[in-house]
């Protein structure tokens, strides 16, 4: 049963591919925050799983499940990794004043920005938001959670991602003191 859904046959890898990489690929980006980390772990990922889906292993509702466990593994693998080889520091090439100053400003800056923008989006753009970018769900699992159709949550999604990008340059316009709501 499960073979005949999948089967051996590239191109219905190729569909299961095509289908769960961009999801997959945003709930990794999330976890890492690092677009080539992410990029590799998405390949390792599909290496790792292709053969579980060949030979039938996986029913075919829990493919995005069973990838998303299969990347938390390698995150988990590729932090320990890290954490094991520590970390190298070159004292002469780092200018304490210069680094410390700059990065502190300017990240808490665009926190605080990004921050008050949310803020005035309503509830179900905020959660869509949350749940679909900062989470990486897709549609369809958004739309269970929301309960919505997929349609719906797409809209909504355009529409909080337009009200955000407004509220985000009047921010930016106003010098992110003013209180827009």
């Amino acid at each position: 049963m499960k073979h005949d859904e999948l089967g051996p046959s590239k191109p219905s890898i190729e569909e299961v591919c095509r289908k769960t990489w961009e999801p997959l690929y945003r709930f990794i980006y999330y976890k890492v925050q690092n677009r080539e980390e992410a990029q590799e772990i998405t390949q390792e990922t599909y290496i790792k799983a292709i053969p579980y889906f060949r030979k039938g292993r996986i029913d075919s509702d829990k493919y995005m499940g069973f990838l998303k466990t299969v990347a938390l593994n390698l995150i988990r693998d590729s932090w320990r990794k890290a954490q094991r080889r520590g970390t190298t520091i070159e004292f002469e090439a780092i200018q304490p004043l210069d680094s410390a100053v700059d990065d502190e400003t300017g990240l808490s800056d665009q926190r605080f920005l990004i921050e008050k923008a949310l803020d005035q989006l309503n509830e179900e753009q905020r959660t869509v938001i949350d749940l679909r970018i900062l989470k990486g769900y897709t549609t369809g699992e958004t739309a269970k959670i929301m309960n919505k159709t997929e349609g719906n949550i797409r809209v909504m999604q355009h529409r909080a991602l337009q009200a955000l990008a407004s509220i985000m340059k009047r921010l930016n316009e106003n010098g992110g003191t003013r209180n827009e709501r």
